[in-house]
């Protein structure tokens, strides 16, 4: 695929790639938001998983239908769906008198999560949720008409989902992009029953591509990648408590497969970098240039739980969260695209020097 040759005062092209994360999706609300806002990056390819799929579709209908205003309303409008209708349907509520009082957003402590865990842990949604009731289906079938999505050639666009008979993650592009493959791409198995697409049943894609990268490599032209997490890398402290603990494991688990792909990554950088491929092989490996926007320390003060959290306050802060991380990135490193990594991939994700 021949690359773009952008003029000089066009928008530099760029790939993205979201994170899944629950009501954490409203962070990389902002960081998009931000980035459309700024303009001086056009999104070529765009990859996301879960509450990142959902990111991802209504971005590229809305870009697709109204330009970056068109996808800076829509995200806005989807967003503020979901905290109306969690208001109405979420099993935990929301936790403005909670915040008010211990100046918090999490909750572990709250009742209603209590009983909500201890139910998911000991019945399926096969049981508990018979007839699947899903308010997220219905807000993103209103506001995107797959219909016109599947014929986007604005955006490049991937949705990861996890094949539930294999364990392997299938990506679909948006020539395939149905309402049914987003709700799979964010299917909680102790929440929602399995999606059947085409005879296959999937989970949410975060368990085995959060977000996949690898299409990047083969259905893209840029050889700049932005990760933007939700879920935090690292942490200072060992977790002692219960909520602490689960909040961890499910960092860890959502992260792990990206930590995977961007090891492959860093090998192929190295095998083009420092020059150990012949001639006639190395322009058949991309060297891709990788940049990031971590949630390490914007998202540290929040707890698995806040993930279910729909409260409209609670999704505007970390809006604007996301717009602050992305304005600094902008700032910092904007120049750096096109050039040279932002980020020691070795170093930050893989604990190589």
């Amino acid at each position: 695929m021949t690359k773009p040759e952008p003029s000089r005062n066009s928008p530099k092209p760029i790939n993205v790639a979201i994170q899944g994360g629950g009501a954490h999706g409203a962070y990389t609300w902002g960081v998009l938001d931000r980035l459309l806002e700024d303009g001086r990056l056009e999104v070529e390819g765009l990859s996301g998983t879960s509450a990142g799929s959902m990111n991802a579709v209504v971005y590229a209908y809305g870009k697709m239908t109204g330009g970056a205003e068109g996808a800076r309303a829509l995200l806005a409008e989807f967003w503020r769906q979901v905290s109306i209708a969690g208001s109405l349907y979420s099993p935990v509520g929301t936790s403005a008198w909670g915040h008010w009082w211990t100046g918090s957003w999490n909750l572990d402590d709250a009742p209603s999560y209590r009983a909500f865990s201890a139910l998911t842990g000991m019945m399926s949604p096969y049981e508990f949720n018979p007839l699947d009731i899903d308010p997220l289906r219905d807000i993103v079938g209103r506001l995107v008409d797959f219909s016109v999505l599947q014929k986007c050639d604005d955006t490049r666009l991937f949705v990861s989902a996890t094949k539930v008979r294999t364990g392997r993650c299938r990506v679909f592009h948006a020539h395939e992009v149905t309402l049914d493959v987003v709700m799979a791409s964010a299917c909680l198995p102790f929440l929602y029953k399995a999606v059947e697409i085409e005879g296959e049943a999937y989970w949410d894609g975060g368990y085995v591509g959060n977000p996949s990268l690898w299409p990047f490599y083969y259905y893209t032209r840029t050889d700049d990648l932005l990760l933007l997490h939700v879920n935090p890398i690292e942490r200072d402290t060992v977790p002692r408590t219960a909520p602490e603990i689960n909040n961890r494991l499910n960092e860890i688990t959502f992260n792990a497969s990206l930590i995977a792909e961007l090891r492959a990554i860093r090998f192929a950088q190295r095998l083009v970098r420092e020059e150990w491929l012949k001639d006639e092989y190395r322009q058949r490996i991309r060297n891709i240039r990788i940049h990031s926007i971590r949630a390490d320390k914007e998202l540290l003060d929040l707890s698995v739980a806040s993930k279910f959290n729909p409260d409209w306050r609670f999704l505007c802060d970390l809006r604007d969260r996301g717009r602050r991380a992305a304005g600094q990135w902008l700032e910092t490193h904007w120049e750096a695209v096109g050039q040279r990594d932002t980020v020691d991939v070795g170093r930050e994700y893989l604990d190589r020097p």
